[in-house]
């Protein structure tokens, strides 16, 4: 009984992570989408694309002459004739033509595979550059894993198909082509006899397609599924360990793993079944041109037979002729999986962002900072409505502060201003110019923005504060952290603005990631700065410092102030109180403590909190 219980235990607990996942696309194969994956080659028609072919070419025609002069002209007519002369000089002209291919075959090589990695830096450089132009609805729905799987595995599945698959194709086909034209031009009879063959292969095959296709796109679901998995579970390291939960995240990941490993050879046991096919019809063909080939030798040319010469070009050929057909049953597979990782890509492609900007959008170039919502309802989805027909007004330079209990649209708000979201109704205006008519970086670039849980990038303490300004000067970054208070521990370092800080600033506690964070939005010098709970993750003795660069910060700014602790805003010139998405009360600190509503509730319930502890 406690075994069971156990176990029941353990199994809810393997289902305790949930993942928005990436569906299979059911889509026909489509050329159209093929031809919209090589149309990332056209930059390269005109250099290595001919280049590649051109040598292609040589060395396929190399192989194509050679079984016709050994069969030919070497046995019909030199050995027949026992003619020296004309053997020596075949050998010379084999071995120069031998040459040629070989040259042929190193230069192909060389560009197609210059071509193919040129080719898959321009797509992940497309698809990394649209994914940061898309919406927050467009992550909000996606984990981080879902999303770097495609810019980085899916991506990396095409590299087969642009490196050799495509120029391989092209030989493969101008190799069978010209087999088949030589051989019906040798021998019609034996040409038609060894390739009744060809129609059993070709239906076996076709009805494999869909199959291997769907195998395919399975396979890159659970590689998603494994990402997000791992990405999650790496960023929360810290709270695993705290909780003793690394066993049970190792079983979670072993039922990741194991189903990635599953799907994996799923797909390539059906991609395996293309080789027995060849080999079998190579068998069979083999059979057919010895036994009939023999047939037509012993009947003799003037009875409609072939000579002995003919048939060594025929077995040339014939050895030759399953290889390209091998490989395109190979180059097939290759092709789905290309396409199960090309629809994944182009799904990101043709996702638009839900905020569209206008071709003939305002362009802000002195922005004062005045900004009105009129009328403005929001949803994130029919279920969840987070504000409720909100009319304010802030006045340029006006420091403004929302309060009020999580999830009464706070963050909402401050989203709306900077444009990460549109209002579902009613319109949100900036200098009187509605934000949808406004180009978004002219926009976003008057406006900073400090978060509770600041994003430090890898990189040095003087990069972090210049993000969001590039071309700002040393002394100009020094000067933007002095006047937050941020100069005193970053000199304390030993490389003081050179250090080096670890990914998300792990060697920086919560407040010096936050000051920093004031720094940078300092330095970027905005019309508009809004804090987002800003001050919540800084100790008391931090806080004095902040309150008194803040003064400086503010200072001829539009700022818009979210934040539980109340001590941060009573210089608010206006406070807004929220409530369930809609403004309960406004006026100053002083205006709304007399008024002994909601807001002095929550101050009330603060400082009983604080006389408590």
């Amino acid at each position: 009984m406690t075994k069971d219980k156990s176990s029941q235990s353990k199994s809810k607990h393997l289902q305790r992570f949930h993942y928005t996942q990436d569906q299979a696309i059911e889509k026909p194969f489509n050329w159209k989408q093929m031809l919209r994956l090589l149309a990332y080659l056209k930059p390269y028609a005109k250099t290595y694309l001919p280049a590649a072919i051109i040598a292609m070419l040589i060395s396929t025609a190399v192989r194509l002459i050679v079984p016709i002069l050994i069969g030919k002209v070497a046995i019909d007519v030199a050995i027949n004739e026992q003619n020296v002369t004309m053997l020596t000089y075949l050998v010379v002209i084999i071995g120069i033509l031998y040459f040629l291919s070989y040259a042929g075959n190193v230069f192909r090589i060389k560009w197609v595979n210059i071509l193919g990695q040129n080719v898959i830096y321009d797509i992940r450089q497309h698809l990394f550059s649209h994914v940061q132009r898309l919406s927050h609805r467009f992550f909000d729905s996606r984990s981080a894993g879902s999303i770097l799987v495609r810019i980085m595995n899916d991506i990396n599945s095409l590299q087969e198909l642009f490196t050799n698959g495509i120029i391989n194709l092209l030989m493969d086909v101008v190799t069978l082509v010209g087999i088949i034209v030589i051989l019906f031009v040798l021998s019609p009879k034996l040409a038609l006899a060894i390739m009744v063959i060809l129609p059993l292969m070709f239906y076996l095959t076709t009805k494999l397609r869909r199959m291997i296709r769907r195998s395919w796109q399975q396979v890159r679901i659970q590689q998603s599924r494994m990402n997000s998995h791992l990405n999650e579970g790496l960023q929360g390291m810290r709270i695993t360990q705290s909780f003793s939960q690394e066993e049970e995240n190792s079983e979670y990941f072993h039922g990741v793993n194991r189903d990635n490993f599953l799907s994996w050879k799923e797909a390539t046991k059906k991609s395996a079944m293309f080789r027995p096919f060849v080999e079998l019809s190579n068998a069979i063909g083999t059979v057919i041109l010895i036994s009939y080939g023999a047939y037509l030798i012993l009947l003799g040319e003037n009875n409609g037979g072939i000579a002995i010469g003919t048939f060594v070009s025929f077995a040339f050929f014939v050895g030759m002729f399953w290889e390209p057909i091998s490989r395109l049953g190979q180059m097939y597979n290759q092709m789905l999986m290309a396409m199960a990782a090309s629809e994944r890509i182009f799904e990101f492609l043709d996702e638009q962002p839900n905020v569209q900007e206008k071709k003939d959008a305002y362009v802000f170039t002195d922005m004062k900072g005045e900004i009105v919502f009129d009328r403005v309802g929001f949803s994130y989805d029919e279920d969840r409505i987070a504000l409720y027909d909100i009319s304010l007004t802030i006045q340029a330079g006006e420091t403004v502060a929302l309060v009020g209990h999580t999830g009464s649209g706070k963050s909402t708000i401050a989203n709306l201003i900077s444009r990460f979201y549109d209002p579902t109704k009613g319109k949100v205006k900036i200098d009187g110019y509605d934000l949808q008519e406004v180009q978004l970086d002219s926009l976003r670039q008057s406006i900073s923005v400090v978060l509770q849980d600041t994003f430090i990038f890898s990189g040095t303490i003087m990069e972090n504060i210049r993000f969001g300004r590039p071309e700002a000067s040393d002394e100009e970054v020094i000067q933007a952290a002095k006047v937050v208070g941020a100069d005193e521990f970053i000199q304390r370092m030993v490389n003081g603005y050179e250090t080096e800080v670890e990914e998300r600033g792990n060697i920086l506690s919560a407040g010096e990631r936050q000051l920093l964070s004031f720094a940078r939005a300092l330095l970027a010098n905005p019309r508009i700065l809004i804090l987002d709970e800003a001050t919540a993750s800084i100790d008391t003795e931090t806080e004095v410092k902040i309150q008194a660069a803040l003064a400086k910060l503010l200072k001829g700014r539009t700022a818009i102030i979210i934040a539980h602790r109340l001590s941060t805003i009573r210089e608010a010139d206006t406070i807004f109180v929220l409530e369930n998405g809609c403004i309960l009360e406004s006026g100053n600190h002083d205006k709304l403590m007399k008024q002994g509503g909601e807001y002095y509730r929550l101050v009330k319930s603060q400082f009983q909190m604080l006389d408590a502890i």
